[in-house]
């Protein structure tokens, strides 16, 4: 584009005309971009109308920046996101931000899967419309930039980057957005690095509802600890000199700042929104009358930067390229099948998983290992096991982070974490505040920084206040960004029932569903020491090698059994360093031909004395132990249901929504046409004390549903000893 004669001349201190007139470019190609998306919807060939027009004013925070500082961008920072990519090499704004509002396969950032801001050559990480649900992580990014560098990770952000994240005036009332707040507050306090820049796009309206005039100031202007920034979006020297100000703060003094740039909404939420039913005329001619962006073409003229004309044909030139642009994109080919579109949701490499795991065995340190309290080859409960085989990750690679509520001075409520942070140090293995979405935050910033987390949520029933963070956080930024950027998290959750009446729910819960329906969520829970060892090191080489989003179950009421039936010391075991066991794998105990029980967990030790029991009666009984409820190991059940033709699930967590639901669907779509029952907890939330055992699954009633199903078969006419069997259930 034809560059004025006066463009190297000062608008105002630090601004030249040049800088402006690239503000003004941004601005004019975003505001178009929203006029195309419009038309496109309207001839029913685009699918998103969230336009950014009356916010252009963001761009001038992208010239503040480096284009190497990471950005989480709001919906609406299109210009934002212009003015970053027209400075990288090779991008091309206009034909991105179309592929992705015509949902084309081409798309560089989805994959045509949803219209996103993101750009891996221009950092910018793309975020879905949950409502501000990106501030925990991107509070996690910029804590954990320091840390990698000090630890010598790699990291593709330099150390001294800021981490802008860019969010609504409405969405600064969600908890996640104040829990992300408070948390940058909270560690900057205790002088840790937390360089990130909160922009808040005020247009003083969610939707439909309004913001209270100075809301967002009387909110965050004055808090301790947070620096405050106030700027005009559509006076474009006071957005660049303010924005300017506010990142040179942050990059300073790498600590937390908040960033109001007040802005007007323009066109509506989206393209099916009419606000003239809840605006009034005049407060929408009000906002119109201060757009960003013939606030930005009137400084050019009025500086001398450009003339009238000048402008104009800038504008036009911008209007036929995007005009063009939408003819050419709308009707690039769309995804087209259910593969194409699942591709990047779970990476699935065992191979190099299981490389990675045989790597992570051999000691990085022998001197260091031989600091552990317990050798591989002592016999362990699962917690002694889980901390050996964390103790082993971190003394073996520096990415590996531990870090929870309590899991550092007092080493976990269940002594699971005990002595890592003296062995390893408070910048490996550390506590943190006491907010479930922040500790996943963390963990999704630092997985961007280079490391492998490992955090730690106290008990299941927590989770759920923060599961936004795994499901809609975690889990669909490979699926947004088509692989391009990853989440590898192992996330460690004490859980489950059967303390013996302590805690009541929230000590014991036992629902697992919101977890198992998340699209490639790994769910591992083991039940005894060396599957917890082999597993725990399976699920951080697959969060290293394939950026798996990993939650590891562990039930609380094992963590410290020794004895499977009394005083046999039965339920302990040696950890070996060697032994992997790959995703979607289960354990099979015994080869008993009556009967196939199917368990996890907890449920496990009780089935395994019930086989006994019933094995003094003359009943052959297997017990598979499932060990991953996400994926479900398919085919070892099917390979021990037909083994028996007789299946009982006996499963802990409730009798709707539970586990078994998916075991016994898993069965029925396979074919399998042998006797199945299953045998659960009721659906009702733990009593304390007592009571909780009048809900629970017990040994009593999986023996008894078992007589059920034998007795049943015999009924019919099948003896336990011999019986026909059809060529689906042979081996």
């Amino acid at each position: 584009m034809p560059t004025a004669p006066s463009s190297d001349r000062p608008v105002a201190p630090g601004i030249t005309g040049q800088a402006l007139l690239d503000l003004f470019e941004a601005q004019a190609t975003s505001r178009q971009l929203d006029l195309a998306a419009r038309r496109l919807g309207n001839a029913r060939r685009g699918y998103y109308s969230i336009g950014s027009s009356g916010h252009e004013g963001n761009a001038a925070v992208s010239a503040a920046l480096r284009t190497t500082d990471p950005a989480l961008l709001h919906y609406r920072s299109g210009a934002f996101f212009v003015h970053r990519a027209r400075r990288v090499p090779d991008l091309d704004p206009i034909r991105d931000v179309l592929l992705g509002v015509v949902a084309a396969a081409a798309d560089p950032i989805s994959g045509g899967r949803h219209k996103v801001f993101g750009s891996k050559p221009a950092n910018v990480i793309p975020q879905t419309s949950t409502i501000a649900s990106h501030l925990p992580r991107a509070v996690g990014l910029a804590f954990s930039l320091e840390r990698a560098a000090r630890l010598g990770v790699s990291s593709e952000w330099p150390a001294d980057s800021v981490v802008l994240c860019s969010f609504g005036d409405a969405s600064a009332n969600h908890s996640t957005a104040t829990g992300a707040i408070n948390a940058a507050v909270h560690t900057a306090h205790q002088g840790v690095a937390v360089p990130v820049l909160f922009l808040c796009e005020d247009n003083g309206i969610g939707i439909s509802v309004p913001t209270p005039p100075n809301w967002i100031e009387s909110a965050y202007g004055s808090r301790p600890g947070l620096r405050y920034f106030d700027a005009d979006g559509c006076d474009p020297v006071d957005a660049m000199t303010t924005a300017a100000a506010a990142v040179e703060w942050v990059r300073t003094h790498r600590a937390p700042a908040f960033f109001r740039l007040r802005t007007v909404r323009l066109l509506g939420h989206a393209g099916s929104d009419v606000e003239s039913a809840y605006r009034s005329p005049g407060d929408i001619a009000a906002d119109l009358e201060r757009d960003p962006v013939l606030a930005t073409a009137r400084v050019l003229v009025t500086s001398g930067t450009a003339t009238p004309q000048e402008i104009l044909d800038r504008y036009d030139i911008i209007t036929h390229l995007v005009s063009v642009t939408a003819q050419m994109v709308w009707s690039k080919p769309k995804l087209e099948s259910a593969a194409a579109v699942t591709a990047p949701i779970a990476a699935d490499n065992p191979d190099a998983v299981r490389a990675d795991v045989l790597r992570t065995t051999a000691p990085a340190d022998p001197a260091e290992s031989a600091n552990g309290s317990a050798s591989s080859a002592d016999s362990m409960t699962l917690a002694q096991s889980i901390n050996h085989t964390l103790a082993e990750l971190l003394a073996h690679d520096q990415d590996v982070l531990v870090f929870g509520e309590d899991v550092g001075r007092k080493g976990g409520v269940y002594g699971v974490t005990k002595g890592l942070r003296k062995r390893f140090g408070a910048r490996r293995v550390f506590d943190t505040l006491l907010d479930e979405q922040s500790v996943l935050g963390t963990a999704l910033g630092a997985g961007l920084a280079g490391f492998v987390p490992i955090p730690e949520i106290q008990y299941l029933a927590y989770i759920h206040s923060a599961l936004d963070q795994l499901r809609g956080e975690a889990a669909t930024l490979s699926y947004f960004s088509d692989g391009r950027y990853r989440n590898p998290l192992v996330v460690r959750i004490a859980g489950l029932a059967y303390q013996n009446g302590f805690g009541g729910h929230f000590h014991n819960d036992n629902s697992v569903a919101a977890l198992r329906d998340i699209p490639g969520l790994v769910v591992a829970v083991p039940a005894r020491a060396d599957d917890a060892a082999a597993m725990l090191r399976t699920c951080v080489s697959a969060a290293r090698v394939d950026g798996r989003v990993c939650v590891f179950l562990e039930p609380i009421a094992l963590y410290h059994t020794r004895d499977l039936r009394a005083g046999d010391r039965g339920w302990l075991a040696p950890v070996s360093p060697t032994d992997t066991v790959d995703i979607g794998r289960a354990r099979i105990h015994g080869d008993g031909t009556d009967l196939t029980i199917v368990t996890f967990a907890n449920g496990v030790p009780m089935s395994l004395r019930v086989a006994h029991r019933l094995a003094e009666r003359g009943i052959r009984v297997r017990v598979l132990d499932l060990r991953w409820l996400n994926p479900l190991p398919v085919q070892d059940l099917l390979h021990h249901a037909r083994a028996t033709g007789r299946v009982l699930v006996a499963d802990e967590t409730r009798r709707s929504g539970g586990v078994s639901e998916s075991v016994v669907t898993a069965l029925l779509d396979a074919g399998f046409d042998g006797r199945i029952a299953r045998v659960t907890s009721e659906d009702s939330f733990v009593p304390l004390g007592p009571a909780a055992d009048t809900v629970l699954l017990d040994e009593a009633r999986i023996e008894a549903a078992a007589d059920t199903i034998l007795g049943s078969a015999n009924r019919r006419g099948v003896t336990l000893k011999r019986r026909f069997r059809s060529p689906t259930r042979s081996r």
